[in-house]
């Protein structure tokens, strides 16, 4: 094997994924969609259309994949909230907060949606289509996407898993810091995705946008559309175009009028380590603008420069290295300002083209996320890693000390070469997003420079702090653990949990020094590999667990196996894994079990 877990795509533009799926898990008779306004078939029954309250117009031919259905492709007459067959005159359907049918020409009508009250097909139908072949297939809209019945309304399923209709407004939090990502949806309800879920987006319990609320209730006037705050400093903007803020929470406030025609204030942005750095973008009647702040709002700076006419709605910046990152109608964008003085930005870059609602960065500016309208959450390495590479532990892509045998990523380079101190290090792989070293064994010290050199010439060094041990847990760039099950081999997940009494194998780095010793750069025996020498403990939910075994992973270069007993009887769900070496603890991750 002597395979390693990152770094293997050769095209960081190619590294798009998606985060969560494009459906809300509410319970319903399927997986939720977004509003849909109107459905309807085709004259000969074989073509389904479907328009989403955006205005776009969809058909599928087979119930599974979704086109555009171009220009021109507009729906027969009003919303239809009663409808009859053709050829069976006595069968009716309407909708209004349930789908009803009549068999007798509208004298008596049966409930098909209702379940104890409720409907099985969410919010209020809007719409409701019947196959011109079949009386028995009907198909209803509304506030939770698209439903059909084959047998005129027993039973139901949705047809939204693969409908671009996923009503994403902003990106609220990314998956990270064994943290779910959660995002808010255009009727303004939250919903939750955990690394490993593989159901649809859950409902949040509580409200992280209620927040905003309160401090836009603090801006003089009742103009404020949105409000951040950092600390004592809050940010506010206004319908009217102003930037406010206020550096005693609300108490007294500094006022900034943009020129005329800035429009709506939509999003501001305010940099958690400085309180003095914020964006601002504003919707005008032509175009969106961007504003920049590095003085608390004194002045405010345009930094709109080239980019193309069209709505904005997200924006992103990593402070350090100026870069910018902007969520329009006309996709999602970035550029490069100076990081603190007000200068002319760089020209604007297009990442994606389609229309996107938000864009976000996680806490340490390593991984891009942007909401498309209708397609979800879409991740990739931040590009601005390439000017400014960044080297973290391979386990769980964080900046940490090191360990004798450390397995680093660097993020943004490709690496050729590399040292630590004097010695050599390993370069194990290397990519043009990514590459991966390993440090050597006999380390001492207390902090160590790495030197290494990429494959453009470029030279990066940095000191890092070293330890006996700096554990971490693998897992992949959206926080899911490297877990399996050590007697099937099967990768945990939601669909896949461990069971009470179970061994569970992982992987991590960090560990330290092994007995007998090892070179580095070489793969671990499949047969009796070195055991890790320090004493590792396990914890589940902060509960001690069993450890069998940890020692180098057979096979692999530069990783560890810690094998794991689990307790006789465990709850249902998801729980919190972690792992002590050389009283350092790891990062915390979350695996999902049953009794």
């Amino acid at each position: 094997m002597g395979s390693v877990l990152h770094g293997q795509s050769s095209s960081l533009q190619a590294q798009w994924r998606k985060i969560g799926t494009s459906t809300v898990a509410r319970g319903l008779a399927g997986p939720a969609g977004g509003p849909t306004e109107r459905i309807w078939f085709a004259t000969d029954g074989h073509t389904l259309y479907a328009r989403t309250t955006a205005g776009v117009t969809w058909k599928t031919e087979d119930l599974e994949k979704w086109s555009l259905a171009g220009s021109g492709t507009e729906p027969p007459g009003q919303a239809a909230t009663a409808i009859t067959h053709p050829l069976q005159k006595s069968r009716l359907y309407r909708v209004d907060q349930f789908a009803w049918r009549s068999d007798d020409g509208g004298v008596n009508w049966t409930n098909v949606s209702g379940v104890q009250g409720q409907s099985i097909l969410g919010g209020a139908l809007r719409d409701v289509a019947v196959s011109p072949v079949n009386a028995d297939e009907v198909v209803v809209a509304g506030a939770d996407g698209i439903w059909r019945s084959i047998d005129s309304g027993l039973t139901w399923s949705g047809l939204n898993d693969a409908l671009p209709n996923f009503a994403l407004d902003r990106i609220l939090s990314v998956p990270e810091s064994n943290a779910p990502a959660r995002i808010l949806l255009s009727d303004a309800s939250e919903v939750l995705w955990s690394p490993g879920q593989r159901s649809g987006w859950l409902p949040a319990p509580d409200s992280v946008a209620a927040r905003e609320t309160a401090l836009k209730s603090l801006v003089p006037g009742s103009q404020a559309t949105t409000a951040v705050r950092n600390g004592d400093a809050v940010y506010a903007g206004t319908a009217d175009g102003k930037l406010l803020i206020s550096l005693d929470r609300g108490l007294t406030w500094r006022e900034f009028q943009t020129p005329a025609g800035t429009g709506r204030i939509e999003r501001i942005v305010n940099d958690s380590r400085d309180s003095r750095f914020a964006l601002a973008i504003a919707s005008g009647s032509q175009s969106g603008r961007v504003w920049r702040t590095v003085n608390a709002g004194v002045f405010w700076d345009d930094i709109t420069s080239d980019l193309p006419p069209g709505a904005v709605h997200g924006v992103a910046a990593d402070r350090l290295t100026g870069a910018v990152y902007l969520a329009g109608d006309a996709g999602v964008f970035m550029t490069y300002t100076d990081p603190v003085a007000a200068a002319p930005p760089t020209p604007w870059t297009r990442l994606r083209t389609e229309p996107a609602r938000d864009v976000a960065l996680d806490s340490s500016a390593n991984q891009l996320y942007v909401g498309l309208e209708g397609l979800g959450v879409w991740a990739e390495m931040a590009p601005h890693r390439f000017r400014d590479p960044r080297v973290v532990s391979a386990g769980d892509r964080v900046l940490r000390a090191a360990a004798p045998g450390s397995l680093l990523s660097v993020l943004g380079a490709s690496i050729q070469s590399a040292r630590a101190g004097e010695s050599p290090a390993a370069v194990l792989a290397s990519g043009p997003g990514e590459s991966q070293v390993q440090l050597p064994w006999d380390l001492r010290g207390n902090s160590i420079l790495i030197s290494m050199v990429s494959g453009a010439g470029n030279r990066i060094q940095l000191g890092i702090p070293l330890a006996a041990a700096s554990p971490s847990i693998f897992v992949d760039p959206d926080g899911e653990p490297l877990i399996t099950n050590a007697d099937t081999g099967l990768v945990l997940d939601a669909s896949t949990p461990a069971r009470s009494n179970g061994r569970i194998q992982l992987l991590a780095s960090g560990l330290g020094t092994v007995s007998p010793s090892w070179p580095s750069g070489l793969a671990a025996p499949l047969q009796d590999p070195p055991k890790v020498d320090a004493s590792v403990r396990a914890l589940l939910d902060r509960e001690p667990v069993e450890v069998l075994k940890a020692t180098l992973a057979p096979g692999y270069i530069g990783l560890y196996m810690v094998e794991l007993q689990l307790p006789l009887i465990v709850n249902r769900g998801s729980a919190e894994l972690y792992i002590e070496v050389a009283n350092q603890q790891s990062n915390r991750v979350r695996i999902w079990l049953e009794p």
